[in-house]
């Protein structure tokens, strides 16, 4: 069985398409419907249902393509134990929101460079539900979510993480000492939110709503370290991820408040689509941002 027919069978399968697979792979419509024929004979199986110009996997075609996969991804340890990554050449989409893009494309962003200068990444700011769009239509390869906890059975996590949100404020806030601060009270403030519907913003909103609360904030920006330059300066308070403000808070510059009755679990995770096939290039990055986001000594 030639494993290149393997290849081509998965990505037909992931994108749903005998012409979007010529495409990536970079073949003509007709070797790609050789190699899928090649293979259907092989196996004396029918893998695809081919009608009114859609294409869908059989019954069967779902089975060969958990053995394609496993098959591709020994195949890709195979190649990758016997190469340095230097060698490893491909084009990675990877979507992930706003705030995270800081820490994964800080000075280490350049050794991932030096070691795998072949691998070109493209990222793209999304808000949760635009991502898993992303994904399902094979538009992205993985995901950076900083949202609920993903349960899915059509998604691989690669790496979790719970989160610690705060809500934060000037070190000089008169709300800085305070203890057991009512929610009621705060979010009579001035806030400086994220947009409305992105991430942990939303989340926020959802878990205020449920207690017939609301913030009207004074200043909505996706820059998280706008965000922190404007709450030091006391133009109002916020609500961002410790990972996001632990410099200021550290610093001095920044508090954390201690606010009642309002928990919210946020969770930072990395996922892709099941029926993906990881690439040598999707693993090395995806192996830099466990790296990063994850490994707090990376």
């Amino acid at each position: 069985m030639d494993i290149k027919n393997l290849i081509t069978f998965i990505h037909v399968a992931e994108l749903s398409s005998f012409t979007k697979a010529a495409e990536t792979l970079g073949y003509s419509q007709s070797t790609v419907s050789f190699q899928i024929k090649q293979l259907e004979t092989e196996l004396d199986s029918q893998l695809f249902e081919r009608i009114h110009h859609t294409v869908a996997l059989t019954e069967k075609g779902r089975k060969v393509l958990t053995y394609a996969h496993q098959i591709s991804k020994l195949t890709q340890e195979l190649e990758t134990d016997m190469r340095d990554e230097k060698d490893i050449h491909g084009h990675v989409r990877l979507a992930m929101p706003h705030s995270l893009c800081g820490s994964l494309l800080d000075e280490k962003f350049l050794d991932f460079r030096n070691r795998c200068p072949g691998i070109t990444l493209k990222i793209i700011e999304a808000g949760t539900e635009e991502m898993f769009r992303l994904l399902n239509h094979n538009e992205v390869d993985a995901i950076l979510t900083l949202d609920n906890h993903i349960y899915n059975a059509e998604y691989v996590i690669v790496c979790e993480e719970k989160v610690e949100m705060h809500f934060v404020a000037a070190a000089s806030s008169p709300f800085a000492e305070r203890k057991n601060i009512p929610i009621q009270e705060l979010v009579r403030q001035p806030f400086i939110l994220t947009e409305k519907g992105m991430s942990y913003r939303r989340l926020m909103d959802e878990k205020l709503a449920g207690m017939s609360l609301e913030i009207q904030p004074v200043l909505e920006v996706g820059s998280t370290s706008r965000i922190c330059f404007l709450v030091e300066r006391g133009v109002g308070m916020s609500f961002l991820p410790d990972y996001v403000t632990a410099g200021q808070v550290a610093g001095g510059r920044m508090v954390y408040l201690d606010v009642d009755d309002l928990a919210i679990d946020v969770w930072k995770q990395l996922l892709h689509h099941r029926d993906k096939w990881v690439s040598p290039q999707m693993e090395s990055v995806m192996r830099y941002c466990i790296s990063r986001e994850f490994l707090k000594d990376g």
